[in-house]
C-alpha cells in the first residue's frame, strides 16, 4: 500500500530531526570526550554525515507538506465543483 503525503511527511521530518539533534550530540561528545583522546575525526565524520541525512529527510518531508497540501486543495476544489454542478 502507498503512503499520502501527510504520512511520508510526518516520517520523514521525525527521522529528519532526529539525524539533527543526534548529529549535534555526537558534535558535544566528540568536542569534550573524544577531542582528549585524538579520535575525533571518526566523530566529526560520523557527526556530519548525520547533519547531511537530517537535513536531507527534512527538505524531503518538507516537499512531502507541500504536495499533501496541493492535494487536498485540489480535493476541495473539485469537491466545490462537483456541489456547484449539482445546483
Amino acid at each position: 500500500m502507498s503512503e499520502s503525503h501527510s504520512e511520508k511527511y510526518f516520517g520523514k521530518l521525525v527521522i529528519g530531526f532526529g539525524a539533527i539533534v543526534a548529529s549535534i550530540f555526537i558534535i558535544f561528545l566528540a568536542v569534550f570526550e573524544a577531542g582528549k583522546q585524538g579520535d575525533w575525526y571518526f566523530w566529526a565524520l560520523f557527526a556530519a554525515f548525520l547533519m547531511c541525512g537530517g537535513i536531507y529527510f527534512a527538505l524531503q518531508a518538507m516537499v512531502h507538506k507541500v504536495k499533501s497540501d496541493f492535494s487536498r486543495r485540489a480535493k476541495q476544489r473539485e469537491a466545490q465543483r462537483s456541489r456547484i454542478d449539482e445546483k
